[in-house]
């Protein structure tokens, strides 16, 4: 039983203006903090600190990876990594770049049972994504191997691509795609070492092949370091014969002259 039900005896429903009184009491009693232990926080839950601190990637991009551009270049255009190895995935688009503010909230969603978060980067994600978000049949999050489930108890891209798909409206297929083996994290390996670890990973359950045929899906991950594990998930979704497939993540590892930092 929760707070709300022994408050109120479980039997009758607090209307709207009752739960804002509830609410209200408990804010005196307990003052909001921001996630990033500043002030008291703005909308999203962090300090006005911490939100002129996150490298919102509000300017031009590359079309192709995301990758922020200095000054813009046209519509469409693709910086130079991409040219030189076109990615598996059509085009994608990412809120923040990943650095010392945006990494905790990201990491306390994932490791830290902060579902309370989703929302919050849904909501990047809708403004970040929003021409994919246009062209999108359906939202489909990146999966987790069941072992890896099992020990988490979520799959924070689930949980940041349901909320999204809502925020669109967007049909969202939790399982159209499958990790049918278990990977080594992808951390501290080099480009070509993240693309052989995840290489042939996914795959689109038989049963899920008529959702993905032929359509447009936008693939959604919480953070993007050099595309291996968007591309391994792309190539088993255009396999299944989707038409196209963009992706969308919360941050994104910042790359110059086509090299990971």
């Amino acid at each position: 039983m929760g707070a709300e039900d022994g408050l109120f005896g479980g039997a009758l429903k607090p209307g709207p203006r009752a739960k804002a009184l509830w609410r209200g009491g408990l804010d005196l009693i307990f003052p909001p903090q921001s996630l990033d232990g500043g002030a008291a926080p703005l909308a999203g839950g962090l300090s006005a600190e911490a939100w002129s601190r996150i490298h919102f990637l509000d300017g031009p991009v590359c079309d192709g990876c995301g990758s922020p551009f200095e000054f813009s270049q046209g519509e469409g255009v693709r910086c130079a990594a991409c040219i030189a190895r076109p990615r598996a995935f059509d085009a994608a688009r990412a809120a923040c770049l990943y650095d010392e503010t945006s990494r905790d909230p990201i990491l306390k969603l994932k490791h830290a049972d902060r579902l309370d978060l989703a929302p919050l980067f849904a909501r990047w994600l809708s403004r970040a994504a929003r021409e994919l978000l246009a062209e999108a049949d359906a939202i489909a999050p990146v999966p987790l191997h069941p072992m890896r489930l099992l020990r988490r108890r979520y799959n924070q891209a689930a949980e940041i691509a349901r909320p999204l798909s809502r925020l669109a409206g967007v049909g969202y297929l939790p399982d159209a795609l499958a990790r049918r083996r278990s990977t080594q994290s992808q951390g501290g390996k080099s480009g070509s070492g993240r693309r052989r670890n995840v290489a042939g990973a996914f795959a689109v359950p038989a049963g899920r092949a008529a959702q993905v045929a032929g359509r447009r899906i936008l693939l959604v991950d919480d953070v993007m370091t050099t595309g291996a594990t968007a591309e391994a998930c792309a190539r088993a979704l255009k396999a299944a014969g989707a038409a196209r497939v963009d992706v969308a993540v919360v941050a994104r590892v910042k790359e110059i002259a086509g090299l990971t930092i």
